[in-house]
């Protein structure tokens, strides 16, 4: 019998644990290695209750007694189609905890979960279990094990390449904000606009962050920067970062590439920890930028400003407040600007 595309998947609580099965006993799994909750497909007649109290005395043994429907996630991937996946928790049951065929199943510690091998849009939908955020439905498209789509409620959300320290891809893909929560390293461009004065020095133009923005608000920062998003190289990002918060467009042979640059921001904004571990590529162009001509449809921008190069060095270097600039890369501009004159 053809197996359908509706299923459950259940994580139970028992003294901030969670049940995970490790899926290394089934053949041809496309689970294979990785931890999961228990659950399985709906057969024919079943409603969503129906399937997930089988499934999981049929897993564990166990008979649910309270449990809650906590959010509709919807699959794709290439070569298997689309899944539609009814996601509960159960805080409640009776029985005894017995061996499944399937897997290995283990009593974890929620806060030991993030170290296991899961998928990663797993990692996402726990986040969201464990900020206790209302029902919601998330969209997850992958590409064999690679996360490359995900929506929330109909919004798309912004996923970045988790990398190793060495600038190295670890294979994993995570959402915005839970590479800032955890301090993931991860890919960012800054490209510096310059001009000559008529004596021969330099201005550099800084844009003035918006101040709606959650971190810096209002401060002097960089000309253009943003996050590489998952699957995206560094040039091309710096080429759209350009065109969304300046509406200057550019093409990639403009951009001088300068250098890597490491970068570690710790901070609290909103009352909410911000860990920003960041490997910056860092851009310069130098054809003429009208400030006036700019736009700033994005809403990140408030304005911009050509300051003096050693006005701006030495205000950044003595800690001026106004600006969201580190004093080690004003430092990386400075130096290639100097081999100019």
């Amino acid at each position: 019998m053809k197996k359908s595309n509706l299923t459950t998947l259940c994580y139970l609580e028992k003294e901030d644990c969670y049940l995970m099965m490790h899926r290394v006993r089934k053949q041809q799994d496309v689970n294979a290695g990785k931890w999961i909750g228990v659950g399985g497909h709906f057969e024919p007649g079943e409603s969503p209750e129906d399937c997930l109290l089988r499934e999981v005395k049929e897993e564990t043994g166990l008979t649910l007694t309270s449990y809650r429907f906590r959010g509709l996630v919807t699959f794709t991937q290439e070569g298997f189609g689309t899944e539609y996946m009814c996601l509960y928790t159960a805080d409640g049951f009776t029985g005894e905890l017995t061996g499944c065929e399937e897997g290995d199943l283990e009593w974890v510690r929620k806060d030991r979960i993030k170290d296991l091998r899961l998928w990663d849009g797993d990692v996402l939908f726990l986040s969201y279990m464990a900020m206790e955020k209302p029902f919601f439905s998330l969209k997850l498209e992958y590409q064999g094990d690679l996360l490359v789509k995900a929506e929330l409620d109909g919004k798309p959300l912004e996923l970045f390449e988790v990398l190793n320290e060495d600038g190295t891809s670890s294979g994993h893909i995570k959402e915005r904000s839970l590479v800032h929560r955890d301090g993931d390293w991860h890919g960012t461009v800054h490209t510096w606009i310059a001009r000559r004065r008529p004596d021969g020095g330099w201005q550099i133009l800084f844009q003035k962050r918006s101040s709606e923005k959650e971190s810096f608000p209002g401060k002097l920062d960089i000309s253009s920067a943003g996050h590489r998003q998952a699957g995206e190289e560094a040039l091309p990002t710096a080429v759209r970062e350009l065109k969304e918060e300046l509406g200057l467009c550019v093409s990639e042979e403009e951009l001088e590439f300068l250098q890597m640059r490491k970068g570690i921001v710790r901070e609290n904004f909103g009352g909410e920890p911000y860990y920003d571990r960041e490997i910056a590529s860092l851009y310069l162009y130098e054809k003429p930028v009208d400030a006036k001509s700019l736009r700033f449809e994005d809403g990140e921008v408030q304005d911009v400003r050509w300051i003096d190069l050693e006005v701006c060095s030495r205000q950044i270097k003595e800690g001026d407040a106004s600006y969201c600039v580190r004093p080690d890369e004003i430092e990386i501009l400075e130096n290639a600007l100097a081999r100019r004159s």
